[in-house]
């Protein structure tokens, strides 16, 4: 199974947020949109990302005022991203080392869609289902 059949069964549509926009703003887009990150794009480029993970760690240390401050100073810059081509199960794996949950998806260099670790451990369990049930069929035939 490929990242494009996730996209498929999930959907595209992917919320964004530049990076001048505030952290405060940032909070209400993830509530808005009910996900854990957003891609951070300026100028139509993937320039970050920025998940509730930033800003509870960065609350922590500095406080109140980050609220009024921008995202580009709690987005991480350093991006891993995937393709449409790339394969669920070795994108799991690279998730689960490399200890993130969202993953924004890239064509061209075109944003196309971002898939979560929720997202593709699902893929993965309808993909199991689907093969047992394809295995009691010949069995019982």
């Amino acid at each position: 199974m490929r990242i494009a059949d996730v996209l498929r069964n999930k959907g595209s549509d992917v919320a964004t947020i530049p990076p001048e926009a505030t952290v405060g703003s940032l909070i209400a887009e993830l509530a808005t949109h009910n996900v854990g990150a957003l891609p951070v794009v300026e100028d139509g480029t993937l320039v970050g990302i920025v998940s509730e993970r930033d800003v509870v760690r960065r609350l922590h240390t500095g406080g109140a005022d980050l609220l009024s401050g921008p995202v580009r100073d709690i987005m991480s810059t350093s991006v891993t991203t995937c393709s449409p081509g790339d394969a669920v199960v070795d994108l799991a794996r690279i998730m689960t080392t490399g200890r993130f949950r969202h993953l924004p998806v890239l064509q061209d260099g075109e944003l196309i869609g971002i898939v979560s670790i929720g997202d593709l451990v699902k893929a993965r369990i309808d993909q199991l289902e689907s093969e047992r049930e394809q295995l009691q069929s010949y069995i019982s035939t």
